[in-house]
């Protein structure tokens, strides 16, 4: 193996369990929610005002919040409304009250009927959260990131009311900062994103703001039947997003400043990359029938929106969108990164595939991606590779925001249901959509809201965490894997934390050089483990494809290139030279 530049001590390898071969046809996402012991269900407290954000959320995250190497889970609580009692709702709450989000704690893989299966605890109450959140507003969206540097993952959550900032205080419980440490929203928050706006070493984060909507501003909406309905996003003010710059582990706002021609906008989507290919890290800004943002990073702590002159902005017929989740991720290889976004029914989800210069194209319908999304509401969106054949699949999760008439004639009592969708990579820049064979977690009919990816049982490739409105999380075992080769990389910066922003290009004998970026925010109001995983097909008997050449750059500009790296490992790579 060469490694070019310095290490500040060994390259770790951590464990993986090593997979059992797949069944020929076997469905490659596999429900285990039951086995793994995961019992929530989300309570979005309809009691038929057709309240608008109750609708909305809420997100779940996957995460190592205890340190010990395999993956947690969090899931975001919703609340009642106004005077409403829990009482008067629709559909009664599971858990006991006073509700809150609840964290599961993996305590390994055991045997399970569906096979090797990790095994999850709530350890809510002694992780403190009941009483850091007490009463945090109504749940949105949630995103795991190291705000203070100490090594370990904090969280922030959003919310329809005050936004918190849970502190993880390293002996596997958490404290809410006052004020969110400076990163404070009482708005109706929805997406956030944490990336190095500044290029100090740092996370700052971006806080994603939706409408102004309140209890006592509801107002009264109607479907084309003329019957009561949800509202849409243009009937309420959008509100403006904030950036907020960290100082030492305490957050300032510094929108004014450093977002040139910010405007109020719908927000529920945001993910970030180098989208200009310039070194820095920009971000990518989804809204609700609004135009979408593409904030550049001109280097010094600014930004200015390109999305409209970089051809982002809208559809690549000029039409405005009802933009809610959204990916950042190379699709086909060249070297930047795309972007999809998620929409409501009749409007179809968009590719837009990136010239490198930060010029994007659509190219939904050549895709396959547009058209099987015609009727259908996407939220939540993941791309990963389920084969593993190096090349990067997509599941979409689903979910109407305005009633379903067949659904509400049969009496229904929450008329937004609606199938997900998972399409397979043909390797020509098409897509197809397999979720008819694709099994169980397929056939049900669900309102879809956050999707959230991570290697739950360690076995190198990557589960699926999915959350529905008004009903139980999922955990989705990804079995079409296994039997294939794979290589993973956790990069820490250089204080320690993950290395959010973080670039990983590898290349095998043969093939293109492919990239990832770690990150934990994207989808729909979730948060993904921090790694970059590449498929890289079945083994190849001499060894020579099982060989991994890497390019490492971190956002503070260091780089790496390590060579000739064996597959079926997780490489922990600290960053070169040591703490500076």
């Amino acid at each position: 193996m060469m490694i070019a530049g310095r290490l500040s001590g060994p390259l770790l390898l951590l464990a993986a369990l090593t997979p059992a071969a797949a069944s020929p046809g076997q469905p490659p996402l596999v429900d285990v929610t039951a086995e793994a012991g995961l019992e929530f269900v989300h309570f979005s407290g309809m009691t038929g005002h057709y309240y608008f954000a109750e609708i909305m959320g809420a997100g779940g995250g996957i995460l190592d919040y205890d340190g010990d190497g395999d993956p947690d889970l969090y899931l975001v609580q919703g609340a009642s409304f106004g005077d409403d009692p829990v009482s008067a709702a629709l559909r009664p709450p599971v858990h006991p009250l006073p509700l809150t989000d609840r964290l599961y704690r993996n305590d390994g893989v055991v045997d399970s009927p569906l096979g090797p299966t990790p095994r999850f605890v709530d350890v809510t109450d002694s992780a403190g959260l009941t009483a850091a959140l007490g009463a945090a507003g109504y749940g949105m969206g949630i995103l795991a990131g190291d705000l203070d540097d100490d090594g370990d993952p904090d969280l922030y959550r959003t919310a329809l009311g005050s936004n918190t900032r849970l502190v993880n205080q390293g002996d596997g419980t958490f404290a809410a900062l006052p004020d969110a440490g400076g990163a404070q929203d009482t708005r109706w928050s929805t997406a956030a994103s944490l990336f190095d706006a500044e290029g100090d070493g740092d996370l700052d984060l971006w806080v994603g703001n939706y409408v102004a909507w309140t209890v006592s501003e509801h107002r009264v909406c109607r479907s084309v039947r003329g019957e009561d309905d949800w509202c849409g996003p243009l009937a309420y003010p959008p509100v403006a997003d904030r950036l907020f710059c960290n100082e030492g582990g305490r957050f300032e706002d510094v929108t004014t400043r450093a977002l040139e021609g910010m405007e109020d906008r719908a927000t529920l989507g945001a993910a970030s990359g180098d989208f200009d290919g310039d070194g820095d890290l920009d971000l990518y800004v989804a809204a609700d029938l609004m135009p979408n943002g593409l904030w550049l990073n001109r280097g010094d702590g600014t930004f200015t929106d390109e999305a409209l002159l970089g051809g982002a902005a809208t559809a690549g017929d000029g039409s405005l969108e009802s933009s809610m989740g959204v990916a950042a991720v190379d699709l086909d290889d060249d070297g930047d990164e795309d972007l999809f976004t998620t929409h409501v029914v009749e409007q179809t989800n968009t590719l837009y595939l990136n010239d490198g210069d930060a010029l994007f194209t659509d190219r939904s319908r050549e895709s396959g991606l547009g058209g099987p999304s015609w009727n259908a509401t996407g939220f939540g969106v993941v791309f990963l590779d389920l084969d593993p054949d190096g090349l990067l699949d997509a599941v979409v999760v689903n979910g109407a925001v305005n009633t379903q008439p067949a659904q509400r004639a049969a009496g229904d009592d929450l008329p937004l249901h609606q199938r997900d969708q998972v399409f397979r990579n043909l390797g020509d820049g098409r897509f197809e959509e397999i979720s008819d064979t694709a099994g169980g977690p397929f056939e049900r009919s669900e309102v879809g809201r956050g999707l959230a990816v991570g290697d739950v049982d360690l076995d190198g490739d990557d589960d699926l965490l999915l959350t529905n409105n008004s009903g139980p999380a999922r955990l989705l075992r990804n079995d079409g894997a296994d039997g294939g080769e794979w290589i993973a990389f956790r990069l820490l910066s250089a204080s320690g934390r993950d290395a959010l922003g973080a670039e990983v290009v590898a290349r095998t004998s043969g093939a293109a050089p492919r990239l990832r970026r770690i990150r934990t925010g994207g989808s729909y109001l979730s948060s993904r483990q921090p790694r970059a995983i590449f498929g890289l097909g079945p083994p190849s008997g001499d060894g020579t494809a099982d060989r991994v050449d890497v390019r490492l750059r971190w956002p503070e500009g260091a780089r790496l290139e390590m060579r000739g790296l064996a597959a079926g490992r997780t490489y922990l790579v600290p960053y070169p030279g040591g703490p500076s």
